[in-house]
């Protein structure tokens, strides 16, 4: 509850459904803070303050991109030089602020200012639109915040990867323009996926960890940086060798750590070498008369649809590659 001594910034964040670390962010990047703070300088939000955050809340999870919204915020704040409030603010809906894994708001049909979007949840359109204008706070700030009320799963599958196949559908069709905008946005949702995997609890370092790498000559490492960073999440290890790894460097990569999987991404058909899951699926280590290999988990879609052999699997999406890797911990 609201007292005219102010509440401190977990508390309001509580009462949002978000963290204080976003909060902490609206303030720094925008003056989204509280009019007056007490004498040890913490933070003390009054009741126009929380309006003001709650009006942030409404319009950001609309779609509005941060910055626009804390200038619309900030105008219904108390003014500065009388300290007389504009009058109450609205709450934000129910649905306005969603929590992790609870049911999302129905999918909308709407533009991403010239990104081809189709039906997708609100938040995508807003990256959609600051990707457009190159505006790459708004983009971290969108992300960060999409993961947050998401989860970082539903944020991957329904937030950024429609964007990002919407960012390669508008380069592929208009003679190359808006290359740009595919490539600032990449790096922005590889940033916030890195993040989210740095960030994750830390695990006993003689845990078996899980080996991910593209294979030779493949370039695209987004989906399994989020793979990487829900396997952080649930608190397990993982050792990230990124794009087109050499074949030597994965089998000694493979022998060296031990590990309980090995995650192979494949984006096109003239990457998948079948033969090299094999082989890295036959790889044993430990000691004689105890030795293991690895799971092999074929991932992306340039795997044939019966390639998996023994000692292999071929997950269907983010959500089940999470589910069989875990299981090897449980």
């Amino acid at each position: 509850m609201v007292t005219t001594a102010g509440v401190s910034t977990g508390s309001v964040a509580r009462r949002l459904g978000v963290s204080p670390t976003t909060v902490r962010s609206w303030e720094q990047r925008y003056g989204i803070g509280p009019a007056v703070r007490d004498e040890g300088r913490h933070r003390r939000w009054l009741p126009g303050d929380v309006a003001m955050l709650e009006e942030m809340c409404r319009l950001t999870s609309s779609g509005i991109p941060p910055a626009e919204a804390a200038r619309a915020a900030l105008a219904l704040r108390r003014h500065p030089e009388s300290g007389v409030p504009l009058g109450p603010l609205p709450r934000p809906p129910r649905e306005a602020v969603v929590a992790p894994g609870a049911p999302r708001g129905p999918r909308q049909p709407g533009s991403g200012h010239g990104l081809p979007l189709g039906e997708v949840l609100q938040e995508c359109r807003g990256l959609a639109r600051a990707a457009v204008r190159l505006d790459g706070p708004a983009m971290e700030a969108l992300l960060q915040q999409a993961m947050e009320t998401h989860g970082l799963v539903t944020a991957w599958e329904e937030v950024m990867a429609p964007t990002l196949h919407a960012a390669g559908r508008k380069w592929e069709s208009s003679d190359d323009r808006y290359v740009e905008v595919e490539h600032l946005l990449s790096w922005h949702v590889s940033t916030a996926l890195r993040r989210a995997a740095v960030t994750a609890p830390s695990v006993p370092a003689r845990t078996a960890p899980v080996v991910l790498a593209c294979l030779p000559g493949e370039q695209h490492t987004l989906p399994l940086e989020a793979l990487a960073a829900g396997l952080a999440e649930r608190g397990l290890p993982i050792r990230m060798f990124g794009a087109a790894v050499p074949a030597e460097a994965l089998r000694a990569a493979v022998r060296r750590s031990g590990p309980a999987a090995v995650v192979l991404w494949s984006q096109s058909s003239s990457t998948a070498d079948s033969a090299l899951a094999r082989h890295v699926a036959s790889t044993v280590f430990g000691l004689k008369g105890a030795r293991t290999g690895p799971l092999v988990l074929l991932a992306g879609p340039g795997w044939p649809v019966r390639a998996a052999t023994a000692g292999m699997m071929r997950p269907r999406g983010l959500r089940a590659a999470l589910d069989a890797i875990s299981a090897l911990y449980a």
